[in-house]
């Protein structure tokens, strides 16, 4: 048992896992450094926005923080409101509301089973780990602890390749679009003309907020493929067999041409594609870590836009406040790599490729809206780069997070620590799926069980 654990972030993932250990009535009682950073605790950058316009992308029966109790979100929202469904695309900034009672909750009744925790609202400089124990440094103040959980969360976002320092210089290019969703004084005029380089969820968020918040504003949304996410369904559905067939199958033929004509082959004899693919979900960690290295970088070349595009799909109500935008002439998608942006006169200018043709593109104002960034190497995280320069960590070879097993254990050179361990997005490249919250509770779940060990067993 590790009875004295530092957790460092302060989003869901962090707040899953110290509720957990938290809930557990043990022998010995816990002692936990909660490391929130400098934003609010337990919200998160995911669940920060306070704008109705941006939903949950999972309906509310799903949502609930802790194993074995999905249903928990949905309880705690119809006790204010009895006529919400579970089948609900809730907006986000009530799940962060549920998060924060819960953390409340949970804090209390970790008191009453006699643990401690010390929540210290700032980032950690450094972590040196050591055969028994691990060093962790914040500031003057160096505290001794049994483990570590990294669950940082989203990695802060970094220019694109090709981005000048005059358009970085403009600030009208916008590098993290939250830092700008989020301002509340909302300082910025109007532009005419809004480029949005990515049309992931996080480009429908940004268009769905700025198109209300400025009426006259154009938009012209730039990506390889120029589509959007795809729709959900009205109702959540599972094949017949819960896609045992099709996953034994793909385990039985690691490779990714032949897991496409599975899946093709699956969707042609039912009755919805995303039935399929939502089949497919619980045993995604499995499916990823069976395939070989070379098929990953296969599956991130050529499949995995159109996976990301499937598995991570917009609510219906926020695909038709999309389309009423194309629609109106205010939103327009085109296809094209990013080459180059810079300032040319008064305008910012990108140049976009597309069948080996440039093409240039002006815009008053340029939002970077790829999504997610877990690329280790390429970050300025101040503890991740300290833990990468002293060979503590591995990056992920395809910039997906951490080198880890499984279990969240985090590798270095000669194997994985026992008490160094990650949660959530710096797992992407061990797990896949590692961010939504179905994920993320299952993880937390296991990886409480795993630092309790032996208490566990004898409770």
């Amino acid at each position: 048992m590790f009875r004295r654990v530092a957790i460092i972030g302060g989003g869901a993932a962090a707040s899953a896992l110290l509720g957990e250990l938290l809930g557990r009535r043990l022998p010995q009682p816990l002692h936990l450094d909660w490391y929130t950073g400098g934003r609010a605790p337990v919200r998160g950058v995911a669940y920060s926005t306070r704008s109705d316009r941006h939903l949950l992308n999972v309906r509310a029966a799903s949502m609930g923080m802790f194993a074995g109790r999905p249903g928990d979100f949905l309880d705690f929202m119809r006790r204010h409101d009895p006529a919400v469904a579970g089948t609900d695309f809730l907006p986000r900034r009530c799940y962060g509301d549920y998060l924060e009672a819960q953390m409340a909750q949970a804090l209390q009744q970790g008191k009453s089973n006699g643990h401690d925790v010390h929540i210290i609202p700032e980032q950690v400089d450094a972590i040196v780990p050591e055969r028994d124990h691990l060093t962790v440094m914040q500031g003057e103040e160096r505290r001794q602890t049994d483990a570590a959980v990294l669950a940082v969360g989203a990695l802060p976002a970094q220019p694109l390749a090709g981005v000048s320092a005059a358009a970085l210089a403009s600030m009208r290019y916008v590098v993290d679009p939250w830092d700008l969703l989020n301002d509340a004084e909302q300082r910025r005029a109007a532009p005419d003309k809004v480029v949005l380089i990515g049309l992931g969820l996080t480009a429908v968020d940004v268009l769905l907020e700025l198109s209300a918040r400025w009426p006259r504003t154009r938009f012209v949304a730039v990506s390889r493929h120029g589509v959007l996410p795809e729709v959900h369904q009205h109702a959540a559905s599972a094949p017949a067999d819960d896609g045992t067939t099709l996953v034994e199958a793909m385990r039985d033929a690691p490779e990714i041409r032949r897991w496409l004509q599975l899946v093709r082959e699956a969707i042609g004899a039912g009755k919805d594609w995303r039935t399929v693919i939502d089949s497919l979900r619980p045993h995604t960690p499995a499916l990823w870590h069976e395939l070989p290295l070379p098929q990953r970088e296969r599956f991130l070349r050529h499949a995995g836009w159109a996976w990301q595009r499937a598995r991570h799909r917009m609510p219906r109500q926020v695909h038709e406040a999309i389309s009423n935008l194309e629609d109106d002439g205010r939103l327009q998608r085109r296809r094209g790599r990013l080459q180059s942006v810079d300032v040319v006169g008064e305008a910012l200018r990108l140049t976009v490729r597309r069948a080996g043709v440039q093409h240039a593109l002006d815009a008053d104002m340029v939002i970077q809206t790829v999504g997610l960034d877990t690329d280790i190497e390429r970050t300025d995280h101040p503890l991740l780069r300290q833990l990468l320069l002293n060979r503590h960590i591995m990056a992920d070879p395809q910039g997906l997070g951490v080198m880890a097993a499984a279990d969240g254990r985090l590798r270095h050179d000669h194997g994985h620590w026992p008490h160094l361990f990650a949660i959530g997005s710096l797992l992407r490249g061990t797990l896949w799926e590692s961010t939504a919250m179905p994920e993320i509770r299952q993880h937390a779940h296991c990886l409480a069980n795993q630092l309790l060990g032996e208490a566990l067993a004898s409770a």
